[in-house]
């Protein structure tokens, strides 16, 4: 039996600068420009202290516009709902909070952009009408700006990818802007302020168009390349310049822009991008160029009549990666190895003579030679000629000295680049650069353990994530760079615990909604060009429609994308009940990759149509649909009795063939008798023993066999699992050099093994669960309230997680000295906390560093 010591002096250690309040976002982003939203949302929190109440106050040119009401919510969220907002105007906002005092934040802004279609003024313009022509378009337009500028918007909407110029200067550091969607029905536009590159008189505005997904010239098994929307690129755009003296000029695309071809001879989102330097166009997007041989523009029809604003984190360049190492075979092949797998690109410089060919083969190992080994990637790709190499760039040189390449409208998932060129060049290990390129989701977790390789599996399950975000959750960014919805929700946990996604969700559940068919059913791959209606869709994969707007509101406290997706959830889950009566649906794609055990589909199946009606219910609780909240709860009553009529056996406390995916899954959706839970948990502690705990999953039950085990009295055998480091297991890719998560258990598998996937990468929220113990409370989402649940497991000496929700900072801390273990917490203000220690009962705790010793 333990015994609890509680260290005296719990009381809150409060900073002691007051309640001020900071992190001001609107619409969940850092002074927004050119958002759509017409009652944008206003969250923040507060530094020490509690907030009794609050307000908002919306202004513009020092004039107040809305003033909200008091609110006594202490939620750090509030909604505009003054007079409507004016398109292309900037807004100051503030929050006062008070408790006793009263503390107003600093100042934030936002700036709204089109605030729908009819403000456009540009025309959709493109330079031909052949989609298999391959070199990427220039389009460039002087004009004369009449005065001072005080200010400049350019307003840019593109199908297709662009590079926007203005006086010759490249405008942001974004990388494949526009984000994919179902471009022939959405399509998204980015604000740029251009004042510094505005000047008064002559100007010269410059487009480079890439194909993107809108032009896919690749061929591969998922026929991007017969999307419905494809064309020639294209795009709109309005400059908006406003001078000192008010007046206000719109500079658009129109018949008076001209277009010529230029040195990207040829590009694909999906293989690489070949570049002949001795085409460049030097000064091509300046005043002083002769344009005389350029051609006229056509006037196109716009991709869809739905052109919003893309408010979200951007695609940058987020790391940039030296060369680890360098091999040189002879004068004409040299071997670069980053060190570490990423997505992104390679930028290389060198000096060569003219005509000189270089082939930069991106690969994620190497074969028994040496080289670059693209076996494991390149199984989708289904080319009709050798001009479009997988995940090779060309690059052409002009002969000019020292020269540069990167490509601008791809990405590749690598660690090591073969250069291999035409003639002997010269190249040192410096000569080539990685860049790591994804979404730019700030980080909010943290997890540092007293063993280094499960340090190494959270890294990696990190650099797998982001590896696979842009603009939308993907599978691996090699080989497929698809949003499968189930990677995605089996991930979802993982992504919100460790980086603020909430933007990129918000877009992505966009997608959703546009693929949707009038009957529910949503495709296995979203956004998609047609593939994946009619395979590797179901509950278990595209359950994506409820439970990533769930796990949104339970970080975020943020009811806004679950009220937007409730339809689709209805519609979607509607469609299930039609075809499944029972209660029982054989719709889905089951456990995939498992390690030997199979899982039945309806099994799997059953269990997500059983959690999506339940969210549906909930949520329709929490939006006053009452008629629904009781529908949608007897709903699930009666697939949960169908399901344990069908698998349970309740005098054994045995599901199915009592495998691990079975019995985890039961428990962890919540499909289990309470009466039974203590059984069923005790026969899957029997069934991972009988494993030798180890793993004996696959992708749906590497998302249950922890948490199922450490939420039901087994937290040891879940981090025995976890910390395995023979095969299968986690710690068996690391011990073999991962730097990312596999695709599948065996390292040595004969297909299904890309280097970097994410789909197996729940357990970088495990940590978080299982031993820091940090949940949402669905009674107080956004971490208003906080479960504590930590499991002080053995195997580790010591542990700490930290979480970033919207209240501030959760810490939770432990440390084993002999027999005894010291645990702090950290709760945020504004927050309060439950805290279950072993054994003993509940304790309840307000903000602030809480310590306690717990001795056996």
């Amino acid at each position: 039996m333990k015994r609890f010591y509680f260290l005296a002096g719990l009381l809150a250690t409060l900073q002691t600068f007051g309640q001020q309040p900071a992190g001001l976002r609107c619409e969940h982003l850092v002074n927004p420009l050119g958002i759509d939203a017409a009652q944008p949302r206003f969250t923040w929190r507060i530094l020490s202290g509690t907030e009794s109440s609050s307000q908002v106050t919306v202004s513009r040119g020092g004039n107040t516009v809305w003033e909200s009401p008091k609110v006594s919510n202490g939620a750090g969220f509030m909604r505009y709902n003054g007079p409507a907002l004016a398109p292309f105007t900037g807004y100051e906002w503030k929050v006062t909070v008070w408790d006793g005092g009263q503390s107003a934040s600093a100042t934030a802004r936002f700036e709204t952009g089109m605030l729908g279609q009819r403000a456009w003024k540009g025309a959709w313009i493109s330079d031909v009408n052949d989609v298999d022509l391959k070199p990427a378009a220039l389009f460039r337009k002087s004009f004369r700006a009449g005065g001072k500028v005080r200010s400049a918007r350019a307003y840019i909407a593109a199908a297709g990818l662009y590079e926007l110029y203005v006086n010759g200067h490249r405008i942001g550091e974004h990388r494949l802007d526009p984000m994919y969607t179902r471009f022939d029905r959405r399509n998204l536009y980015v604000t740029w302020d251009v004042t510094r590159e505005m000047q008064s008189g002559e100007n010269v505005l410059g487009v480079m168009l890439g194909n993107g997904w809108y032009n896919h010239q690749s061929t591969a098994v998922w026929d991007f390349h017969k999307a419905p929307w494809r064309a020639r690129p294209a795009f709109c755009m309005d400059v908006r310049i406003t001078y000192d003296d008010g007046r206000v000029e719109t500079i658009s695309t129109g018949k008076d822009w001209k277009t010529a071809t230029g040195p990207v001879i040829f590009n694909s989102i999906y293989t690489a991008e070949h570049y002949d330097a001795r085409l460049e166009k030097e000064g091509w997007a300046n005043h002083g160029f002769d344009d005389q041989g350029w051609k006229h523009v056509l006037l196109r029809a716009a991709p869809s009549m739905n052109v919003t604003a893309q408010a979200m984190v951007p695609v940058v360049a987020n790391d940039t990666l030296p060369a680890k190492d360098f091999r040189k075979f002879s004068s004409q092949r040299y071997l670069y190895d980053l060190g570490r797998n990423i997505s992104g690109v390679s930028k290389i410089t060198v000096k060569g003579p003219a005509g000189t060919v270089l082939r930069l083969r991106h690969a994620e190992r190497l074969d028994s030679a040496g080289h670059a080994d693209q076996s494991n990637i390149d199984v989708h790709y289904r080319p009709t000629d050798d001009q479009d190499p997988f995940q090779t760039d060309i690059f052409i040189l002009s002969g000019k000295g020292e020269e540069t390449f990167m490509p601008r409208f791809n990405y590749k998932g690598f660690q090591f680049v073969e250069v291999e060129s035409s003639q002997p060049v010269e190249l040192k290990k410096e000569s080539l650069t990685g860049y790591f390129l994804h979404s730019q989701v700030a980080p909010k977790g943290f997890v540092r353990t007293s063993n280094p390789v499960m340090n190494r599996i959270w890294e990696a399950t990190n650099n797998s994530y982001l590896s696979n975000l842009f603009g939308y959750p993907t599978d691996c960014p090699q080989r497929e760079k698809n949003g499968w919805t189930g990677d995605a929700h089996q991930a979802i946990e993982t992504a919100l615990y460790n980086f603020d996604g909430i933007t990129v969700y918000e877009k992505w559940l966009n997608d959703h909604f546009d693929e949707q068919q009038p009957n529910g059913v949503f495709p296995s791959i979203i956004p998609t060009g047609g593939w994946g209606y009619e395979w590797g869709n179901g509950p278990d994969w595209t359950s994506t429609i409820a439970i990533i707007p769930w796990n949104i509101y339970l970080f975020y406290g943020d009811t806004t994308l679950l009220a937007r997706s409730y339809d689709a959830m209805r519609r979607y889950i509607d469609h299930i009940t039609e075809i499944s009566p029972s209660g029982i649906t054989t719709w889905g794609l089951g456990d995939w990759i498992p390690v030997k055990s199979k899982t039945p589909v309806p099994f799997t199946s059953t269990a997500f149509y059983f959690t999506d009606v339940t969210i549906l219910a909930k949520t329709a609780k929490l939006l006053g649909k009452t008629d629904d909240h009781t529908q949608y709860s007897a709903l699930a009553d009666r697939i949960r009795n169908a399901f344990n009529e069908k698998y349970l056996n309740a005098a054994t406390g045995i599901y199915g063939q009592g495998v691990q995916t079975e019995m985890s899954v039961a428990l962890y959706m919540g499909l289990v008798p309470d009466s039974l839970r203590a059984k069923v948990a005790a026969n899957l502690y029997k069934r991972v023993e009988a494993d030798n705990f180890h793993l004996d999953v696959g992708l749906i039950g590497s998302k249950s066999i922890l948490n199922a085990l450490s939420e039901n009295g087994y937290a040891d055998a879940a981090y025995r699992i976890a910390s395995q480091e023979d095969y299968p297991s986690w710690g068996w890719w690391i011990k073999n050099g991962a730097t990312t998560l596999y695709e599948n258990w065996p390292i040595n598998a004969k297909s299904d093994i890309s280097l970097n996937h994410i789909m197996f990468g729940e357990i970088g929220a495990w940590l978080y669960k299982g031993i820091g113990g940090i949940f949402p409370d669905e009674r107080s989402p956004g971490f208003r309230h906080v479960r504590m649940v930590p499991h002080f497991v053995k195997g580790l000496d010591q542990f700490e997680c930290h979480h970033d929700g919207p209240n501030g900072r959760i810490i939770s801390s432990w440390v084993r000295k002999g027999k005894t273990v010291t645990y702090t917490m950290t709760i945020p203000p504004n927050s309060t906390a439950t805290l279950q220690l072993p054994g003993r009962p509940l304790v309840t705790a307000g903000a602030g560093k809480h310590t306690y010793e717990i001795k056996d």
